[in-house]
């Protein structure tokens, strides 16, 4: 079993912080949901490796600054690193949707920056965590597995019902990471 697949990934905004159509501006604003840094904790613990993928299209659109953001996932790590756990690596999107990027999801830029940084050679087999069908979609020619949760935008995604066939569905991160910790259980069993 390649090292490549104790990896998961998340989407940040509604999956380990509320999100809010407005943007998430300020250290302020992000608010994270316990039960979610508990998780990633939970997951670090356990042995996987945990990184996050994000799009923060705010940066460009002049919401907020890079260094208004770092605050934010230096909050993110701290927070973490209490917990008893560790993310591995915050790959982000500055770009607005008409900059021609190659970062922004659905595009899979995130996710190959993340298998650069931490060395793999393929992310395969790999667990990519959204709540919207974009998260997902940034994951498929990279080889993940898509989970979506219903925090965040994740009930109107489900709603949707577009492009969820391969898709494993759970209300949070923490019910997700529940399943995924028992299921690797009853495999070593």
């Amino acid at each position: 079993m390649s090292h490549s697949s104790k990896l998961v990934i998340l989407d940040r905004d509604g999956v380990i912080n509320r999100d809010s159509d407005a943007y998430v501006k300020s250290l302020d604003e992000w608010v994270p949901y316990p039960t979610a840094i508990e998780a990633i904790a939970r997951l670090s613990r356990a042995g996987w490796t945990v990184a996050v993928a994000t799009n923060q299209s705010g940066i460009a659109r002049g919401y907020y600054s890079k260094s208004v953001l770092e605050s934010m996932h230096q909050r993110l790590r701290e927070l973490v690193r209490q917990a008893g756990g560790e993310i591995a690596h915050i790959a982000y999107c500055p770009h607005g949707p008409d900059d021609g990027c190659d970062c922004r999801k659905p595009l899979p830029g995130l996710l190959e920056e993340i298998r650069q940084a931490l060395g793999l050679e393929t992310l395969a087999d790999s667990w990519m965590v959204g709540d919207s069908l974009r998260d997902l979609q940034a994951g498929e020619p990279m080889g993940c597995r898509p989970v979506l949760v219903r925090t965040g935008k994740g009930r109107r995604t489900e709603a949707k019902g577009e492009g969820l066939s391969q898709a494993m569905i759970f209300d949070d991160l923490a019910a997700y990471v529940d399943w995924l910790l028992a299921t690797e259980a009853d495999s070593a069993d």
